[in-house]
Protein backbone atom coordinates (compact mmCIF):
# COMPACT_ATOMS: atom_id res chain seq x y z
CA UNK A 1 0.00 0.00 0.00
CA UNK A 2 2.93 2.33 0.56
CA UNK A 3 3.67 2.28 -3.18
CA UNK A 4 0.33 3.92 -3.89
CA UNK A 5 0.00 6.48 -1.13
CA UNK A 6 2.42 8.84 0.56
CA UNK A 7 0.50 10.20 3.54
CA UNK A 8 -2.74 11.50 2.12
CA UNK A 9 -1.40 12.15 -1.38
CA UNK A 10 -1.02 9.86 -4.36
CA UNK A 11 2.51 8.91 -5.33
CA UNK A 12 4.07 10.02 -8.57
CA UNK A 13 4.14 6.49 -9.98
CA UNK A 14 0.41 6.03 -9.29
CA UNK A 15 -0.31 9.19 -11.25
CA UNK A 16 1.95 7.92 -14.04
CA UNK A 17 0.00 4.64 -14.20
CA UNK A 18 -3.32 6.48 -14.31
CA UNK A 19 -2.10 8.84 -17.04
CA UNK A 20 -0.77 5.97 -19.14
CA UNK A 21 -4.05 4.07 -18.85
CA UNK A 22 -6.04 7.12 -19.94
CA UNK A 23 -3.72 7.81 -22.89
CA UNK A 24 -3.81 4.14 -23.93
CA UNK A 25 -7.60 3.96 -23.94
CA UNK A 26 -7.83 7.27 -25.80
CA UNK A 27 -5.31 6.14 -28.42
CA UNK A 28 -7.13 2.83 -28.92
CA UNK A 29 -10.44 4.64 -29.35
CA UNK A 30 -9.01 7.14 -31.82
CA UNK A 31 -7.33 4.34 -33.78
CA UNK A 32 -10.45 2.21 -34.09
CA UNK A 33 -12.47 5.21 -35.27
CA UNK A 34 -9.82 5.94 -37.89
CA UNK A 35 -8.96 9.36 -36.49
CA UNK A 36 -5.25 8.54 -36.06
CA UNK A 37 -2.77 6.13 -37.57
CA UNK A 38 0.72 5.18 -36.48
CA UNK A 39 3.54 5.95 -38.91
CA UNK A 40 6.37 3.41 -39.18
CA UNK A 41 8.93 6.14 -38.45
CA UNK A 42 7.22 6.87 -35.13
CA UNK A 43 7.29 3.16 -34.31
CA UNK A 44 11.01 2.98 -35.00
CA UNK A 45 11.66 6.02 -32.80
CA UNK A 46 9.50 4.64 -29.97
CA UNK A 47 11.26 1.27 -30.24
CA UNK A 48 14.67 2.95 -30.17
CA UNK A 49 13.81 4.96 -27.07
CA UNK A 50 12.38 1.88 -25.35
CA UNK A 51 15.54 -0.12 -26.06
CA UNK A 52 17.98 2.66 -25.13
CA UNK A 53 16.25 3.71 -21.90
CA UNK A 54 17.14 0.61 -19.79
CA UNK A 55 20.79 1.05 -20.79
CA UNK A 56 20.59 4.65 -19.63
CA UNK A 57 19.16 3.45 -16.31
CA UNK A 58 22.03 1.02 -15.98
CA UNK A 59 24.55 3.83 -16.45
CA UNK A 60 22.76 6.09 -13.95
CA UNK A 61 22.65 3.41 -11.26
CA UNK A 62 26.31 2.57 -11.64
CA UNK A 63 26.99 5.99 -10.17
CA UNK A 64 28.52 5.86 -6.68
CA UNK A 65 25.63 7.69 -4.99
CA UNK A 66 22.87 5.41 -6.31
CA UNK A 67 22.57 3.54 -2.98
CA UNK A 68 21.71 6.73 -1.08
CA UNK A 69 18.25 7.27 -2.58
CA UNK A 70 14.97 6.61 -0.83
CA UNK A 71 12.27 4.02 -1.41
CA UNK A 72 10.66 5.92 -4.27
CA UNK A 73 13.48 4.67 -6.47
CA UNK A 74 12.29 1.06 -6.76
CA UNK A 75 8.74 1.86 -7.81
CA UNK A 76 9.89 4.44 -10.36
CA UNK A 77 12.43 2.05 -11.87
CA UNK A 78 9.88 -0.77 -12.03
CA UNK A 79 7.37 1.47 -13.78
CA UNK A 80 10.04 2.74 -16.19
CA UNK A 81 11.11 -0.77 -17.12
CA UNK A 82 7.50 -1.90 -17.54
CA UNK A 83 6.87 1.04 -19.86
CA UNK A 84 10.01 0.24 -21.86
CA UNK A 85 9.01 -3.41 -22.21
CA UNK A 86 5.45 -2.57 -23.24
CA UNK A 87 6.60 0.02 -25.74
CA UNK A 88 9.21 -2.26 -27.31
CA UNK A 89 6.83 -5.23 -27.58
CA UNK A 90 3.95 -3.21 -29.04
CA UNK A 91 6.24 -1.41 -31.50
CA UNK A 92 7.63 -4.74 -32.70
CA UNK A 93 4.13 -6.15 -33.20
CA UNK A 94 3.00 -3.06 -35.12
CA UNK A 95 6.14 -3.10 -37.26
CA UNK A 96 5.88 -6.83 -37.98
CA UNK A 97 2.19 -7.05 -38.88
CA UNK A 98 -0.04 -4.84 -41.01
CA UNK A 99 -3.40 -4.10 -39.43
CA UNK A 100 -6.45 -2.56 -41.10
CA UNK A 101 -7.18 0.97 -39.98
CA UNK A 102 -10.31 0.00 -38.05
CA UNK A 103 -9.01 -3.36 -36.77
CA UNK A 104 -9.82 -4.03 -33.14
CA UNK A 105 -6.55 -5.89 -32.60
CA UNK A 106 -4.59 -3.07 -34.23
CA UNK A 107 -6.36 -0.55 -31.99
CA UNK A 108 -5.58 -2.58 -28.87
CA UNK A 109 -1.90 -2.89 -29.79
CA UNK A 110 -1.75 0.83 -30.59
CA UNK A 111 -3.32 1.55 -27.20
CA UNK A 112 -0.72 -0.65 -25.51
CA UNK A 113 2.01 1.21 -27.39
CA UNK A 114 0.67 4.61 -26.34
CA UNK A 115 0.17 3.46 -22.74
CA UNK A 116 3.64 1.95 -22.54
CA UNK A 117 5.34 4.99 -24.03
CA UNK A 118 3.39 7.33 -21.75
CA UNK A 119 4.33 5.19 -18.75
CA UNK A 120 7.97 5.24 -19.85
CA UNK A 121 8.03 9.04 -20.06
CA UNK A 122 6.02 9.77 -16.92
CA UNK A 123 7.92 7.20 -14.84
CA UNK A 124 11.16 8.77 -16.08
CA UNK A 125 9.88 12.08 -14.73
CA UNK A 126 9.06 10.37 -11.41
CA UNK A 127 12.54 8.88 -11.37
CA UNK A 128 14.11 12.28 -11.97
CA UNK A 129 11.97 13.73 -9.19
CA UNK A 130 13.10 10.94 -6.86
CA UNK A 131 16.76 11.32 -7.73
CA UNK A 132 16.57 15.06 -7.17
CA UNK A 133 15.00 14.52 -3.74
CA UNK A 134 11.81 16.44 -4.52
CA UNK A 135 9.33 14.11 -2.86
CA UNK A 136 7.24 16.79 -1.16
Amino acid sequence: MSNFMCGCRRSCVTLALIASAVVGVLAAFLTITGAITVAPAALIVAFGIAVAYPWLLLVVFRAPRAAEYSGCLCSAVRASLAGALGTAAAALVLLAFTFAVTSVLGAVVTGVLAAGFTLLLTAAACLAKCLAGCQE
